[in-house]
């Protein structure tokens, strides 16, 4: 239905629209009869519907109808398969609709800088380019149905610590690279409804008052078209937030902060102007939702459980095998730990949803007839040892040809609100996995937990397989895999370190409840261990398969590109197992030139493919100069020098398996402008400078005493240019080079940069 909306807000008195932007409850927006205007619910989010018909809140501490619980995103990331998440986010989509919610809140694409920060389940990855394009994909299967989802949250709020009041510092380069890159592919690619601003400070700044990301880098850059919502409690200044760009406040505020609007209107310290743009973009979503009903949905809670559990058998992540895996049937096999009757499937918080049914393994195996047993071993929820629990588990350990443990973080560990203290598990689980492994050797460990932890034993036992949250189809989609009805395909978006200690932002993590620098700059994750060369218990981008592939005949449409061409990369992978499966096929790039301060590899596209034994299959993903570049800070804009670049293809980031060169050419010119302070190294290196400048160094070497260099003229050279590297032109004086001729040559100089 067209409607003027410019129209209908004249209409309104200054009070009105002062109060459309604001909720009406915890939940809903305002609406208005007279205009009709409706109002409409928004809920928490993103792997399920958290919709609260009684007593509100936004820490999940209050019961939800029930719903289906889906993987969390830190499963759901490892899929690495951007139309799985879509036909989750159509499944949400239809939900919503069925029970009348405008809005999933969601999804969470902030960057996992520290295994610590308590909310990371909700989170994709450590890396942006698997975060955006995973986030972009769900934001479409979801607004496929006419709701509104609310991507989140803006910006850098990586810790649970202080988060309402902390201010992240860090330099542009790193925010641009690290931080909102998912954000901005989200909105390019899929135009979320509404983005929710974090409750955090950016260098200083609340988010929620921040023009600089609310409206110059979100609407005026990336294009932005729906409205921005604060987060639950988030607004510090509501008239300031109003003019940077934030237009609904969550919840109501008792009408206190309305009255704040009207006040700022009337006495001319805000333009109503600013005002009626930002009812009309709540007015726009609103009533795109209202307009757009679907009767036809339904919530299909067996149908939608199955299609959980279906998720969650791609998401899981093979991290180790010997062989012991897949299980057999007929095989003996006792299941210890309590997260095997009773799993561990979401995280704690406002994304906590109450689910329809949980499946836990012990169920799934005992309702197929496997030949299972089991023994508590340790509790679900603590962290004490049973010494009479652990002699049981050890004795049927013996007695079995193969036993799978159940741990990981019980609830407590990890939640928003919070961050963990350690990377580490309960203590009895594992004290139980070492004395368990002593006697059996076929101990595979299944692991239920958010975020990364260490792993003391990882080489002491016959397995590992990664379920992370995997929603309530968990103990099913476990069962499939243990015993070979699906074949892992799961990849890691995330770096398992050895220790915490390991980490980048180890020293930084947390602030000093004011302030958090994060000194690690750009690198985050997999970007830090492999330019520190430092080992790490699995790397971004592992996981096994029972299967095998291989790689050949890396193929690039062109080896030239420029700033605004691309070419496609070809690849093509073979199945070579018995089985069939998927493989994640991983392409990342490498700046050859020399570059100062750039990673040793960053991923730019990846594609799942499934593929029979002995089926071969084409991947074809596309690079253009933005994969090269990275975020200059003079020329406020993407830039990569011309030269060679590399491309790599793989299994994971420690796992390449081809590579080929590219040369690149720009058209982009840095800003350089040469003074005293200008050194004799930059200049040489500067395409526009580095012919004079290499001419007046060679009329200054005949000039000097040539009793002061050796009788080798090529030693000569090497040794001056190495001396004059990092002097400063105004240094020149020291080599007996007049003032005046300094001048000249810095006037010179400038003539071929400007």
């Amino acid at each position: 239905m067209n409607r003027d909306l410019k129209k209908l807000i004249a209409a309104m008195t200054l009070e009105e629209k002062a109060g459309m932007c604001s909720g009406a409850d915890f939940w809903n927006t305002k609406g208005m009869e007279r205009l009709q205007i409706p109002s409409v619910m928004l809920s928490d989010g993103p792997h399920g519907i958290r919709k609260q018909e009684g007593k509100a809140d936004h820490l999940g501490l209050n019961e939800s109808i029930k719903a289906v619980c889906f993987p969390s995103a830190c499963a759901t990331a490892c899929s690495f398969d951007v139309d799985l998440i879509r036909k989750m986010g159509e499944t949400l989509g239809e939900e919503c609709q069925a029970v009348d919610l405008s809005m999933l809140l969601g999804p969470g694409v902030n960057i996992k800088r520290n295994p610590l920060c308590g909310r990371n389940f909700e989170y994709f990855s450590e890396d942006p380019c698997l975060t955006g394009k995973m986030a972009a994909s769900y934001i479409k299967g979801v607004q496929s149905w006419d709701v509104g989802t609310s991507v989140k949250h803006f910006a850098v709020n990586n810790q649970e610590y202080r988060r309402m009041s902390a201010s992240s510092d860090l330099s542009e380069r790193t925010m641009r690279e690290i931080y909102l890159p998912a954000f901005e592919e989200a909105v390019r690619e899929a135009q979320p409804k509404t983005v929710m601003c974090s409750y955090n400070k950016v260098n200083g700044v609340f988010a929620s008052e921040s023009e600089e990301l609310l409206t110059k880098i979100l609407r005026d850059e990336w294009g932005f078209e729906g409205y921005v919502v604060s987060d639950w409690g988030a607004v510090n200044d509501r008239v300031e937030g109003l003019k940077a760009g934030l237009d609904l406040e969550m919840p109501a505020s008792g009408g206190y902060r309305d009255a704040k609007i009207v006040e700022a209107v009337r006495n001319g310290e805000l333009d109503e102007a600013v005002l009626d743009r930002a009812v009309e973009r709540i007015l726009k979503v609103v009533f795109d939702y209202a307009d757009h009903r679907h009767p036809e949905a339904v919530f299909d809670f067996e149908a939608d459980n199955e299609k959980a559990t279906a998720i969650e058998t791609e998401c899981a992540v093979l991290l180790e095998n010997n062989g012991v895996l897949p299980l057999q049937e007929g095989q003996k096999v006792v299941y210890i730990g309590e997260f095997a009757a009773r799993p561990r499937y979401q995280g704690g918080g406002s994304s906590h949803i109450n689910a329809s049914k949980v499946t836990s393994a012990l169920e799934a195996a005992e309702a197929k007839g496997r030949n299972v047993s089991y023994v508590k071993g340790f509790p679900w929820d603590g962290d004490e040892i049973d010494a009479q629990e652990v002699e049981k588990a050890v004795n049927a350990a013996k007695n079995a040809d193969v036993t799978v443990i159940f741990a990981g973080l019980p609830d407590v560990f990890e939640s928003e609100g919070y961050d963990r203290k350690n990377m580490k598990m309960p203590n009895c689980q594992d004290y139980l996995i070492e004395e368990v492994a002593k006697v059996q050797p076929n101990t595979v460990v299944v692991l239920h937990n958010g975020s990364p932890v260490e792993i003391p034993w990882a080489d002491k036992v016959a397995a590992i397989l990664e379920m992370y949250l995997g929603g309530q189809g968990v103990g099913e989609a476990c069962d499939r895999l243990l015993y070979g009805q699906a074949n892992p395909s799961g990849r890691l978006p995330e770096t398992f370190p050895i220790r915490l200690e390991d980490n980048p932002s180890y020293l930084s993590f947390g602030g000093d409840g004011k302030t958090v620098d994060y000194t690690e700059g750009i690198y985050v994750g997999y970007r830090y261990y492999e330019a520190k060369k430092l080992p790490v218990r699995w790397s971004f981008g592992h996981g096994l398969s029972y299967t095998e592939f291989r790689y050949d005949n890396l193929r690039v449409s062109s080896p030239m590109l420029n700033d605004e061409s691309q070419i496609q990369v070809e690849v093509d992978v073979t199945n070579v197992g018995a089985r069939e499966g998927k493989e994640v096929v991983q392409l990342y790039v490498s700046d050859r030139n020399g570059t100062v301060n750039r990673p040793v590899k960053e991923l730019k596209g990846f594609q799942k493919i499934s593929l029979k034994p002995g089926e071969t299959k084409t991947v074809q993903m596309q690079i253009c100069a933005r994969d090269l570049s990275f975020y200059h800070e003079e020329l406020k804009d993407w830039y990569a020098p011309t030269g060679t670049y590399e491309l790599l293809v793989g299994h994971a980031s420690d796992d390449i398996r081809l590579r080929c060169e590219i040369q690149f050419t720009t058209k982009k010119v840095l800003p350089f402008h040469v003074s005293g302070e200008t050194t004799v190294g930059e200049l040489l290196v500067n395409p526009r400078t580095a012919g004079a400048t290499a001419g007046f160094l060679a009329e200054l070497q005949k000039q000097s005493d040539p009793k002061e260099y050796t009788s080798d003229e090529e030693t000569d050279t090497k040794m001056m240019q190495a001396m004059l590297d990092g002097m400063p032109l105004r240094s020149l004086l020291l080599l007996g080079v007049p003032g005046t001729a300094i001048e000249s040559l810095i006037d010179t100089l400038n003539m071929f940069v400007d």
